[in-house]
């Protein structure tokens, strides 16, 4: 008789468990997202569309053509190598709390509060701020079409309305809500694609731009771009196969984004681009046509609405892995009984962001560049993190290979580079304090650490909770259960025969 057989055979006369094992993220509804749907939760974040328009404009503004494209293929290459680093945790857990989780398995509690403020701002910032630029580019599509939205009264209704949608759509699930991503980034990528290659919308070849710190400026605008890939390792516990489905999208879609980020840059330096980048600096006074202009508005409206609801779903899921932990008060473990989503959370992050990207609208706020100068340094902070402890994770578990090791320490220390610079340049080229901000947060990871460690000690011992394997995922008498530090009941090994 086979194992399989005998393991059949076993488990009709096994007796049930006395206390089952129970995943402690099984709230969010295991086993329910299918690859092509965390693939749009991943690409949705970048707002792959909305990129291909801006990045050309930072490409042709610092670089020239050769500066630019070796640059691109960097951050290409850079993304990649962060994406490997992933993997290696990928391969082998899913957690809620994505790479925050995936740094405390191994740099520890410290690291991980660090990267979980520095992934809060990232999420949070990248959202408001494309939801800014959402609403501005709706507005615009609204007003050529003969709907005038102005003032502070259509400006709050326009945000207001868009927030509500917003939160509507995260509510209702997290297969709702990729579906409705995948459908609008995906027509908006169509729709710039085509307009790109379209015969009559070429142009002359445009000048080698020469602004002072060119090559710093897109390796850290193709960077942000590229940003939000990562954003799939929110959704292992709620995906199908979240060891395989996962790990395939964290590296296929830098690739995918790359690809066609590059494809931009060819056509902003060749021409091809002129249409769609006049459209999408000076609008009607470009001269092209109007109908053109209002498409080009609509998609860039929808990239970025997408990629401010991408980045509000995988801030939830931070926000609800924090509360499992009791590292956040308990409201932001709460799920809502029919959705199974952290509704809670989801209405105190997208209020924030809406709030946040209406002031920005209004004038109330600083400038959007700013905001997301200071997201670009939490972006690196992460990836930063996230690469060492891949290494010192490998090594622990004595798994590690060269490659793996490599590229761990090769991205940390581009990283660790590309901050340093950004913290020294940017007082150099603004009056806004962004280098304090970047540094007070990266010292506030440690000040919560070391409160935590002082007065509530015991959350610091619940950090680093991921998926577990169930007793309804075995068959029953083929699993040896029992309880662990914390007296949950999990999966500790096989039983033989």
């Amino acid at each position: 008789m086979s194992a399989l057989a005998d393991a059949i055979a076993r488990s009709f006369t096994a007796a049930e468990p006395e206390r089952p094992a129970v995943s402690p993220l099984r709230a969010l509804g295991r086993r329910r997202l299918s690859g092509p749907q965390v693939l749009a939760q991943s690409v949705g974040t970048t707002g792959c569309a909305a990129s291909m328009v801006l990045l050309p404009i930072t490409l042709l503004h610092y670089g020239t053509p050769l500066s630019s494209a070796l640059t691109l293929l960097g951050a290409v290459l850079m993304t990649f190598l962060i994406a490997v680093c992933i993997t290696q945790f990928t391969r082998r857990q899913a957690a809620a709390g994505g790479l925050y989780s995936f740094v405390f398995q191994g740099l520890g509690a410290r690291a991980a509060l660090s990267a979980g403020v520095a992934l809060l701002v990232k999420y949070v910032g990248s959202a408001t701020a494309t939801l800014y630029s959402g609403g501005q580019a709706l507005m615009l599509a609204l007003a050529a079409v003969g709907v005038p939205v102005g003032g502070v009264l259509g400006t709050l209704a326009v945000y207001l309305a868009i927030a509500a949608s917003v939160l509507a759509v995260l509510v209702r699930g997290a297969r709702v809500a990729a579906l409705a991503m995948l459908a609008v980034e995906a027509c908006s990528l169509a729709f710039i694609v085509v307009l790109t290659v379209l015969p009559g919308t070429a142009g002359p070849p445009p000048p080698p731009g020469g602004a002072p710190h060119g090559t710093l400026h897109i390796a850290l605008s193709a960077l942000f771009s590229l940003a939000g890939f990562e954003s799939a390792t929110f959704f292992g516990p709620e995906s199908r196969r979240p060891l395989a489905s996962v790990t395939r999208v964290v590296l296929l879609t830098p690739l995918l984004c790359g690809g066609l980020f590059l494809f931009a840059g060819w056509a902003a330096w060749t021409g091809r681009g002129a249409s769609v980048l006049a459209a999408a600096t000076d609008g009607a006074g470009s001269g092209v046509a109007t109908p053109v202009v209002l498409a080009l508005n609509l998609g860039l409206a929808c990239s970025w609405l997408a990629s401010a609801t991408a980045s509000s779903h995988a801030a939830s899921r931070l926000v609800y892995s924090m509360g499992v932990e009791r590292l956040l008060p308990r409201f932001a473990a709460a799920v809502h009984p029919r959705f199974r989503t952290p509704h809670l959370a989801l209405v105190v992050i997208v209020t924030g962001v809406a709030v946040a990207g209406t002031a920005l609208a209004l004038g109330l706020a600083p400038a959007r560049e700013h905001l997301v100068q200071v997201v670009r340094a939490m972006v690196v902070t992460a990836y930063a993190l996230v690469a060492v402890a891949s290494v010192r994770f490998l090594c622990r578990i004595r798994e590690q290979t060269a490659p793996a090791v490599a590229a761990g320490w090769a991205v940390a220390v581009a990283g660790v580079g590309l901050l340093g610079a950004l913290v020294v340049v940017e007082p150099l080229e603004s009056d806004y304090p962004v280098s304090a901000i970047v540094v007070a947060l990266l010292a506030s990871g440690l000040g919560w650490w070391w409160v935590l460690r002082r007065r509530r000690p015991s959350a610091l011992r619940r950090m680093g909770v991921f998926d577990a394997t169930e007793s309804a995922d075995v068959l029953p008498g083929a699993g040896v259960f029992g309880p662990d530090a914390s007296g949950a009941v999990v999966l500790v090994g096989r039983r033989a025969g």
